[in-house]
């Protein structure tokens, strides 16, 4: 258990006696604290001893019996409720024990997945509290979690359909593997970077499948002594990776993840410094923010970008240390992105930037917390050096609170800055409360902004209590409060809904942490206070005139909601939703702030409701109910004085009124004897004590008031009842008070010392309400007197022995069901003979009883069983006789589910509480300090919430014959004639269901009864009643899908033959939608079922240990061998039953589809639900898999899909295994094993590469080679264990004939060789499907490929003709059949004799020849894919036939330019997926290109740029990598360069005047130059966002060009040269840079932006800006390119083009608003000299003369000095700095001057009239009065409109 650590050094004893050994010999792990706060808390260590030696036992029992199933899952689950009840409540080697077993259980291989979850969930629990058990208490294996997870996480058969995994498996081993992360064993690093570094292949999927590894496996929280083994193995070659990498592939974020984890576990061990620039570069590269005007996104920066989350933990875990670099950095971040905080601004990127503000305070807090509170333990902790000190708290909440203001009242509401705020006000209260509260104010004050009000007191909650417990930082805080509350009051708005819940929640917030106590008196008793307590103690008189102005507001707001008129004649029943939430939070408030009274107070304002209640008479439906409501509150707080008042007076006014015997019989009511019965129904819902001194009075009442006529009447004298009987017999706290016992404390009781004080665990002091005798038998008296006589006369009714009107009937149920509800908890649970024979088991399996603090009465006859035997009698009556009383059949439902289930509290009710404690508990909790500091009030309501879920665990309950007779009661309901019975019928089966142990069982034979075809006189209803049960609800059971043979066996035939049922029409839509939904239903939950239950040895080893782990243990005996023996045997037979029970799941399913005359809807059930049954372990019956063949030829083609996908996953079923041998790749290469990692093209991978010359073209040479199929071993490093494929006389036989094959080999033989099937199967593969949507499909190639991979060439003969055929025709669905074919021939000859390929290759050439020669618009991308299939995880020296067959001559002309693009295409397909084998090929390539780069097509062009992507792919600079013998980029660049050379001289702007054809003749070079250029800009773009690396240097070259060709304006009519030079500009910019590049960068602008060219130099500009945002912290960490960039943009500033000019001006105000450059004197200096400059006089021009066009030098300096001054003001665009007013002033005497400076001056200041115009209040502070009137006169002057 955690003890709160105290002020004074030293821990309290536990509540309830000492901690320690004590007689129950162990210690526990940790317990649920609040457990020992119950009423009954001293009884439950002996339950809880019990219960735990029980599982104990009984867990190992049934493993050792090999009884996964019904034992080993029940006693499982029975220790997660464990968990539940009683937290870790067991001793530390019994809980390693149950790790063990559970880790053992989990990793068993054939495991069934729902069992592999269950376990996993359990597992996870038990290892969820890290701190309590170190590294040397427990060791975890990794192998097992690996293996699990790459079986199911990378299944091979999945896709297959081979294996159903739910979708939640993908998160819980994730989790898993998590959870057991810590207690690898220390040589776990290096065993896994030896596994999965040989899958590092970056152009490889598989990269990503390691990073992936690397993430969730990687132990990360070694002790620093082990770091060696641990990161230190593997944190230089990562690190270096991610640094290098560029353009984000998806892994790059999962390393994040790895580095995030690794710095919050080793805080103080590295270090981070060198990276930091490049850290924070990335981060902000990640938010995606929009930067400049015409910027193109590279679409994976969207999808791949960092998960925020984890990027922040790795900011909070760099944080601190000597050199402060992280927050330098961090403030920079801030300052670069607080403007896009700013409400006014919107986009996808907001959501981002919102969650970085809320989870960056929320994890420093939590490291705060870990370093400063968190009780030691043995993981490692933060070194003194590196923890946070005050100042870098200090420093960080003030980077980051301006844009948390700016946050509150953003577009997407204000929930994240009020999460912050509530973070960052726990560390640094004086520094964030002040700004919040300046905003508060003025908002309180407006009517006219409502979201302002909203917004600002959602922050306002967030930071209460900090506000009021005024720290040593912040003591004025609790100063605010009361200005604060009687602001507020105004927001009780009858109007506006939102704002009145907003302020009933910020008005019940403050008043939980705060006592209503007025002291003022304490001013003249004391004279040792403070001047906060003195100011405090004078303003405490206002609290009672709060209160009263506060009941004077909730009492408006009722008022306005009783709408006499129109309510009465809607007669609506219930409030309306909005009435309903206002009602929640009047009551709450108003009950909050009674129960924080001073007894004072507290007299007047019970005194004020009274008068209120008893001067008006309320409508009872929504007015009344909430004055009633009022009334409850206040009598809660203080039962003795409440009900003095309240008793009396609604006792006499209804004795009164019910004086005449006339009145019991009126069907309408007076409103005031309604209105009394309300209020005196509520009023009782308080301590059962209290109200013992008014029974006769009440009894009376409930006399006169139970058989009223009227409905209205006796509903609200049976809720009188109902809370009478609540009240004496249940269970709870009865006062909720912020400090223990009330206010009334001597006169020395100070009450500001408790403002804001959290509730103390350990002396909560709750006062509980037990029932007394008294009360009990007061109850009992209730329910004779009241209950008695109602079962009687419907026992008569039942008997038919009295007539009851219906009417009456209700009401007598209406009776029946309150007492029921009342009086739950002390009626015990109905008895009976228990069901026996529904599941066999050799474990016991008995129901846990928990006490709940009463002793049931056995002496008295149980209530609930009389109950139960009168409704039955009565039910079947009605059934019989009157169907159509459809409101007594829905209080009958209701009584039959709570007399099932209810024991005090419904299970909805308490979810829905459990759901709003944990809200309150995270708006108000302290997370920096934790140790459960939480306020009183909800440290009971969580105590509270303990008792109740106990009261509700029914978990494993026995199911017994009464229980039995009920449900089936209940499925007679739901399949009943009237819907909304069947609806509220099958909601409380469902529910019934789930609560009994295998009932289901017993129930499924009688739902399917109804569906079963050959019955008679089933009705429709009764047919569709009986599909929903099976369909079940969203959350309970399924039973048409249990996890059970022995269930859908029974199940999904059923379903299917019920299409033969005469109830069944598929003319009703609804009937076909629930087939439809159920069949949707069993799809989506199935998974595969276990068919092997063994248990390994290692198992029942651990299983024997825990069974004999004394302390708690039951006295048993040990299991013999003969029952052992027993149990093998059983499990055996388990296992022989479960495949029996699946063969005949098969025959039975075949059997139905199969039937005449079933409606093809249900024969496609059929076929699906068999689909589902194909399994990995077990070949499916030869029955099933000859219909699956034969239905490929079905004429529909649903069922002709389904086949296709059913048959490729038998062939796979039927694939022979191939054998494998281990080489040694080192002896091939015969070089040695290299001594440290290199990747990449090394002599001992070279034998992998592509060599024409020694490619095997003869037998021997073939079968001499190794081939190696995956294209990433290798790369890397080579495995451990390398395998290849043996020879081919080793592997399995190859041209069988029929008799050698297996019965379903000979099925599928027979088919596939008959011409007739094989050309009718051809006919329907090539039909089209769905017009222009079909694509090449990987099921019919997995078909195919299936087919030859396990018949070899048996079928080329007939398939042959087909594919020359088809070849031939160009029609868009041929061309894809035979694609699809050709794939599947050529992956699934992978393992044919050298003779069969060399023949199958023969066959090929010539057809893929004519394939491409055909190629069409429609085709391409099939024949593409075809190519890239066939090539993928192949050996290329396997496919040298098709290589040589693509590289012939790609761009031949031959069919023009689109059958060139298209073949270079295919090409790239299968080059792109033998990725770095192919060196020789791609140089072959490049060289056939290079000459062809001037082509004129502008579709080749672009292929052409992509596939010279594919080629220089392998290029890339990568830590730890080997130049590559592949294409290289600076070879290729330097010729281009060489061409472009005659462009590079010419100065004037290039102009496109080539048009789209071939000039006879030879071109000039400048022609044959833009040609090329085109080319080389279409590889840029291709590259920008597929490559790993972008090869700058290079680039640079091409720079100057393309600044001489990029457009200014945008404008789509530029022809696509310029298009294209402006879009590779843009996605250049946005390039990440290396440090070292940054320097050659800026050279290369430099020296563009002298050229001649205006447009290079304006284009320079753009440039810039994006790159420096984009690598912000890169340019910042360099000193000398800040002063360059800062030099080039003020020397722009002065370029003699006007549109250059104020390009710059606009660069300028970006850099200084992202805070890049800074405002400075020199600058300002700078810019104001500038200004000065005298201009020239104006001449007389002659009339008719040309003005002069080219502005003065004088001019242009002027200009450049008021656009310098423009841009600094436009610089902050949300705030006025300091030196702003001046600046706007001698902005304003330029506006006279001549244009362009004129105009310049206008758009400022309208600019900043325009940013500044929304806190104008705000701003104006800034400025001195002389300065405001020139403001005023400037902005609205007539030169403003002029």
């Amino acid at each position: 258990m955690e003890l709160a650590e105290r002020a004074g050094g030293g821990e309290p004893p536990e509540p309830g006696g000492l901690s320690g050994l004590g007689p129950r010999g162990f210690v526990p792990q940790k317990e649920i604290v609040y457990n020992k706060l119950l009423p009954y808390a001293e009884r439950l260590d002996a339950e809880s001893d019990l219960q735990l030696a029980q599982i104990k036992s009984n867990l190992g029992r049934a493993v050792q019996l090999q009884e996964l199933w019904p034992g080993g899952l029940f006693w499982t689950r029975k220790l997660s409720t464990y968990i539940r009840l009683y937290g870790r409540k067991f001793s530390k080697e019994d809980h390693v024990l149950f790790i063990k077993l559970l880790y053992e259980l989990v990793s068993i291989p054939k495991l069934e997945i729902s069992m592999m979850q269950g376990f996993a969930r359990l597992l996870i629990n038990l290892l969820k509290k890290k701190e309590l058990l170190s590294r040397d208490d427990l060791e975890l294996p990794w192998r097992p979690l690996y293996d699990m997870v790459e079986r199911i996480l990378y299944s091979k058969t999945e896709h297959l359909g081979l294996n159903w995994f739910p979708n939640s498996v993908e998160n819980v081993l994730k989790t898993l593997v998590k959870s057991c992360r810590p207690y690898f064993p220390a040589d776990a690093t290096a065993e896994m970077l030896e596994e999965w570094r040989p899958l590092m292949c970056p152009f490889d999927v598989t990269m990503q499948k390691a990073i992936t590894y690397f993430e969730i496996f990687l132990p990360t929280s070694l002790p620093p002594q082990l770091h060696h083994k641990g990161f230190k193995l593997w944190f230089d070659e990562l690190i270096g990776l991610w640094v290098s990498v560029q353009n984000l592939p998806q892994w790059e974020g999962q390393l994040v993840n790895l580095f995030a984890r690794l710095a919050t576990d080793n805080i103080g061990y590295i270090d981070w410094d060198p990276y930091v620039p490049k850290i924070f570069t990335r981060i902000l590269r990640s938010l995606n923010l929009p930067v400049g005007s015409s910027q193109v996104l590279v679409p994976r920066f969207l999808t791949n970008a960092y998960d925020i989350g984890h990027a922040v933990i790795w900011i909070t875990a760099m944080m601190g240390g000597p050199s402060k670099l992280v927050q330098k950095h961090l403030a920079g971040l801030f300052n670069s992105i607080t403007s896009f905080y700013h409400p006014s601004n919107n986009g996808r990127w907001l959501n981002k930037l919102m969650k970085l503000l809320q989870r960056l305070p929320n994890s420093v807090v939590r490291r705060l917390h870990r370093e400063r509170y968190k009780k030691p333990s043995w993981l490692t902790p933060v070194p003194d050096s590196h923890k946070l000190t005050d100042q870098d708290v200090t420093d960080f909440v003030q980077c980051i609170i301006q844009p948390v203001l700016l946050a509150m009242f953003s577009k997407t509401g204000s929930l994240e800055a009020a999460q912050a705020l509530q973070n960052l006000a726990l560390m640094r209260p004086e520094l964030v409360i002040p700004p919040v509260l300046e905003r508060t104010y003025p908002a309180l004050e407006t009517l006219t902004e409502p979201h302002q009000l909203t917004a600002t007191l959602n922050c306002v909650i967030g930071v209460a209590r900090s506000l009021v417990s005024g720290s040593r930082w912040f003591p004025e805080g609790p100063t605010h409060m009361l200005p604060l509350l009687m602001r507020a009051l105004p927001g009780v708005d009858p109007n506006d809904f939102s704002k009145c819940m907003i302020t009933f929640q910020f008005i019940a917030t403050f008043s939980t942490l705060v006592p209503l106590v007025d002291c003022s008196c304490v001013l003249q008793e004391r004279n040792d206070l403070t001047e906060v307590e003195r100011e405090l103690c004078s303003a405490t008189a206002e609290f009672e005139d709060f209160v009263l102005q506060f009941m004077d507001r909730c009492f408006g707001l009722i008022e306005s909601s009783t709408l006499e008129q129109t309510r009465e004649e809607t007669e609506t029943e219930k409030m309306t939703h909005l009435e309903s939430l206002v009602e929640l939070g009047l009551s709450s408030t108003f009950s909050t702030i009674l129960t924080q009274c001073s007894k004072e107070i507290f007299m007047v304002a019970l005194q004020k409701v009274f008068n209120f209640s008893v001067s008006h008479i309320f409508e009872t439906r929504v007015a009344g109910r909430m004055v009633a409501d009022m009334c409850r509150a206040a009598v809660k707080c203080c039962p003795e004085e409440s009900l003095k008042l309240f008793v009396p007076h609604c006792c006499s006014a209804i004795t009164q009124l019910t004086m005449n015997d006339d009145v019991l019989n009126e069907e309408e009511l007076d409103k005031e004897l309604l209105w009394n019965l309300q209020l005196l129904s509520e009023i009782t819902r308080v301590d059962g004590k209290k109200l013992l001194l008014y029974r006769e009075q009440l009894v009376k009442i409930l006399q006169r008031t139970l058989h009223l006529t009227c409905k209205q009447g006796y509903t609200l004298s049976c809720n009188l009842l109902h809370h009478l009987l609540r009240s004496t017999t249940l269970i709870y706290p009865t006062e909720y008070c912020s400090v223990p016992g009330g206010f009334d404390k001597p006169p020395t009781y100070f009450p500001i010392k408790d403002w804001g004080k959290p509730g103390d665990l350990w002396n909560l002091g709750i006062q509980w309400h037990v029932p007394s005798s008294a009360e009990v038998s007061f109850a009992f008296f209730l329910l004779d007197s009241f209950l008695q006589p109602e079962l009687i006369k419907l026992q008569r009714c039942g008997d038919g022995e009295l007539e009851m009107s219906r009417d009456d009937i209700l009401q007598s149920l209406t009776i029946v069901h309150n007492c029921l509800i009342g009086s739950g908890n002390l009626l015990p649970p109905l008895k009976g003979e228990p069901v026996t024979n529904l599941v066999p088991s050799m474990v016991s399996l008995e129901e846990t009883k928990l006490y709940t603090g009463l002793e049931y009465d056995t002496s008295r006859e149980n209530h609930r069983e009389v109950i139960a035997r009168v409704i039955r009698k009565l039910l079947n009556h009605i059934l019989d006789k009157s169907e159509d009383d459809t409101k007594s059949l829905f209080l009958i439902i209701k009584i039959i589910g709570d007399l099932l289930q209810f024991q005090g509290s419904h299970k909805h009710e308490f979810d829905s509480r459990w759901k709003s404690f944990n809200l309150v508990k995270k708006s108000m909790e302290n997370r920096l300090h934790g140790k459960k500091q939480h306020i009183r009030a909800l440290l009971i309501d969580r105590v509270m919430l303990q008792h109740e879920l106990r009261t509700l665990t029914v978990e494993g309950c026995e199911y017994k014959r009464v229980h039995q007779d009920m449900i089936r009661d209940l499925l007679r309901l739901s399949t009943s004639s009237y819907s909304q019975v069947r609806n509220k019928a099958q909601q409380t089966f469902f529910a019934a269901l789930g609560a009994y142990n295998f009932c289901c069982r017993d129930i499924i034979p009688l739902v399917l009864e109804f569906l079963r075809p050959g019955r008679q006189g089933v009705t429709q209803q009764q047919f569709k009643g009986a599909l929903y049960c099976l369909l079940g609800n969203h959350s309970g059971v399924c039973l048409a899908n249990l996890h059970d043979w022995d269930c859908i066996v029974q199940t999904w035939p059923a379903i299917v033959s019920s299409g033969l049922s005469q109830a069944m029409s598929l003319e009703k839509p609804s009937i076909v939608r629930l087939f439809d939904d159920l069949a949707e239903k069993i799809h989506r939950q199935y998974e595969t079922i276990g068919l092997d239950f063994t248990i390994p040895k290692s198992c029942v080893e651990i299983a024997k240990l825990l069974q004999q782990s004394k302390h708690p243990s039951v006295n048993q005996t040990f299991l013999s061998p003969e029952t052992i023996q027993e149990g093998l045997k059983r499990q055996q037979e388990k296992n022989a039953d479960s495949l029996r029970n699946y063969e005949n799941l098969v025959n039975a399913l075949l059997d139905g589809v199969e039937q005449r005359n079933l409606p093809w809807k249900f024969e496609h059930i059929g076929i699906g639900l068999l689909s589902l049954l194909l399994r990995d372990d077990r070949v499916l019956p030869v029955r099933a898999i000859r219909f699956f063949v034969e239905n490929l030829n079905h004429d529909a083609i649903v069922v002709r899909k389904m086949a296709i996908s059913a048959v490729a996953g038998i062939l796979k079923q039927l694939k022979r295994t191939h054998k494998k041998l281990t080489i040694n790749p080192y002896e091939i290469s015969g070089y040695p094993k290299p001594t440290q990692i290199l990747a990449g093209d090394r002599p001992d991978n070279h034998w992998l590469h592509y060599d024409s010359k020694s490619i095997p073209r003869t037998k021997k040479e073939w079968e001499s080679s190794h081939f190696v199929e995956k294209t990433h071993w290798g790369y890397y490093t080579w495995p451990k264990n390398m395998v290849v494929y043996a020879g081919v006389e080793e592997q399995p036989k190859l041209g069988r004939s029929r008799e050698d094959m297996t019965e379903a080999e000979q099925i599928v033989f027979d088919h596939f060789s008959d011409p007739k099937f094989v050309e009718q199967l051809i006919t329907f593969l090539s039909l089209e499907d769905r017009k222009g949507k079909d694509k090449f499909n990987p099921r019919r190639f997995c078909l195919f490929k299936g087919i030859f991979r396990n018949f070899d060439d048996a079928f080329l003969p007939v398939l042959k003709p087909h594919l020359e055929r088809l070849v031939a025709d160009s029609h868009e669905s041929t061309q894809r059949c035979v694609a699809e074919i050709i794939a599947g021939l050529i992956r699934g000859s992978k393992h044919w004799t050298f003779e069969k390929v060399e023949k199958l290759w023969e066959l090929l050439c010539p057809l893929l020849r004519t394939a491409l020669s055909n190629i069409t618009v429609e085709t391409y991308n099939d024949w593409g894919t075809c190519i890239a299939t066939s090539c993928e995880s192949r050996d290329p020296r396997k496919l040298h036939w098709l290589f040589e067959l693509l590289l012939e001559s790609p761009l031949s002309g031959e069919g023009g330019s689109f059958v060139d693009a298209c073949r270079l295409y295919v090409l790239q397909g299968g080059l792109a997926q033998q990725e770095w084998r192919v060196p020789e090929l791609l140089h072959r390539l490049l060289k056939y290109l290079e000459p062809k780069l001037t082509q004129v097509y502008k579709n080749v062009r672009e292929r052409i740029g992509s596939v010279l992507t594919y080629i220089f792919m392998i290029d890339v600079s990568l830590p730890n990598t080997a130049p590559t013998t592949s294409p290289c980029i600076p070879e290729f660049t330097a010729r281009i360069l060489e061409k472009l050379k005659p462009l590079m001289d010419v100065d004037e702007e290039i102009q496109n005047h080539i048009m789209e054809e071939n000039g006879i003749g030879e071109e000039d070079e400048r022609t044959q130059g833009i040609k090329l250029l085109k080319t080389i800009l279409k590889w840029l773009m291709a590259s920008a966002g597929r490559s790993f690396s972008t090869a700058v240097t290079e680039q640079l070259q091409l720079l100057p060009l393309f600044f001489k060709i990029a457009p200014v304006e945008n404008d789509n009519s530029y022809d696509e040269l310029k298009r294209d030079a402006k879009l590779c500009l843009s996605l250049m910019s946005q390039g990440l840079l290396y440090p070292h590049q940054v320097p050659l960068v800026l050279k290369v602008l430099n020296q563009i932006a002298r050229s001649s060219s205006w447009h290079a130099r304006y284009t320079v500009l753009t440039y810039l800006q994006t790159m420096v945002f984009y690598n912000l912290f890169i340019f910042l960490n360099n000193e000398d390119a800040v002063k360059d960039i800062r030099w080039l943009v003020i020397s722009l500033l002065e370029d003699e083009q006007l549109e250059v000019r104020e390009m710059a001006a606009t660069t300028l105000s970006g850099l200084l608003q992202c805070n890049f450059l800074t405002m400075d004197s020199p600058m300002q200096v700078h810019f104001e000299q500038l200004c000065k400059t005298k201009l020239p006089k104006k001449r007389k021009r002659d009339p008719g003369s040309v003005g002069d066009t080219i502005p003065s030098a004088e001019l242009v300096k002027r200009h450049a000095g008021v656009l310098g001054l423009g841009a600094c003001v436009l610089s902050s665009p949300y705030d006025v700095p300091t030196w702003m007013p001046q600046l706007l002033m001698n902005l304003s005497a330029h506006l006279n001057d001549p244009q362009p400076i004129e105009m310049t001056v206008k758009k400022t200041l309208s600019n900043f009239r325009r940013t500044h115009h929304d806190n104008w209040q705000e701003h104006k502070q800034q400025f001195t009065d002389d300065q405001l009137l020139v403001l005023t006169d400037l902005l609205v002057s007539p030169c403003y409109y002029a």
